[in-house]
């Protein structure tokens, strides 16, 4: 049963910094794509930032310039840290991962249980 668990959110003032992480496991044979996304109360789930296994990164326009997302030594292991934190960035923020767990299987997505982050102003 694969599972991806996050850690790291909380309440920050406006301007400070936080440190997301996110481990994912359970027969895992290789992850394509890890990243985060978010929703906002009464908003739909968006992109935040994805990493490929290459180390390719992609960003929302919101989260260039304070996000950097990054992947650990085990690869199975993605981390968001976020600076200039500001109101708006308040939201569940959820790991993605696009993983196979056989060879030459397809590959499959999977989402967190969630954490929450709030930026007080």
């Amino acid at each position: 049963q694969v599972q991806l668990v996050e850690s790291g959110g909380g309440l920050v003032q406006a301007g400070g910094s936080l440190r997301l992480s996110c481990v994912a496991s359970g027969g895992i044979r290789s992850i394509n794509v890890m990243g985060w996304f978010r929703q906002a109360s009464g908003e739909q789930r968006e992109l935040v930032a994805t990493i490929t296994r290459g180390g390719i990164t992609n960003y929302a326009d919101s989260a260039k310039d304070r996000f950097t997302i990054s992947r650990g030594n085990v690869k199975s292991t993605v981390y968001l840290q976020m600076n200039s934190l500001k109101p708006e960035d308040t939201a569940v923020y959820y790991c993605y991962a696009d993983l196979y767990r056989t060879l030459g299987g397809p590959s499959r997505s999977y989402w967190g249980q969630g954490t929450q982050v709030t930026v007080s102003s």
